[in-house]
């Protein structure tokens, strides 16, 4: 008589999502990151920021908010079906809004027309924003692998 024994290891399943789907998160976040950036720059000028500053102009910061849209969508897509991806996540994701703070200080301290503290806190709070949005969409459009035991 013999024993057989099996031993089950973690298995991985990851959801699928379509071409579809990964259209509809990049189009949500568009949308919201815009509008709501579109915001801040208003405040920013109201609040007396100055017309010169052209980051805070829409072409300016609509540009900059899709190519990072872009950019976040494409890292998302290639480690959310890794095994750590939450665990990569949770280290990159602050990592990569901090390091894509640093041109916006950059700017605080050069003398580009128009530039104040009170802009660049501006363009700062509008890459928070696009950060939190994308995070928030695509956790929910585009959910991580799922590890089962």
């Amino acid at each position: 008589m013999s024993i057989t024994s099996t031993t089950r290891t973690p298995t991985s399943t990851a959801t699928r999502v379509g071409a579809g789907k990964i259209v509809l998160a990049g189009i949500v976040v568009a949308v919201v990151a815009l509008v709501a950036n579109t915001v801040v720059a208003q405040v920013a000028l109201a609040a007396g920021a100055s017309d010169d500053f052209t980051p805070l102009t829409p072409g300016a910061y609509g540009f900059f908010t899709v190519l990072g849209i872009i950019a976040g969508l494409v890292g998302w897509l290639l480690i959310r079906r890794t095994t750590n991806a939450a665990a990569t996540l949770r280290w990159l994701v602050p990592t990569v809004l901090v390091i894509s703070l640093v041109p916006d200080v950059l700017v605080g301290f050069s003398d580009q027309a128009g530039v104040s503290w009170g802009a660049v806190i501006a363009l700062m709070v509008m890459h928070v924003i696009v950060t939190v949005v994308a995070v928030a969409t695509f956790t929910r459009l585009l959910p991580l692998q799922r590890r089962h035991a």
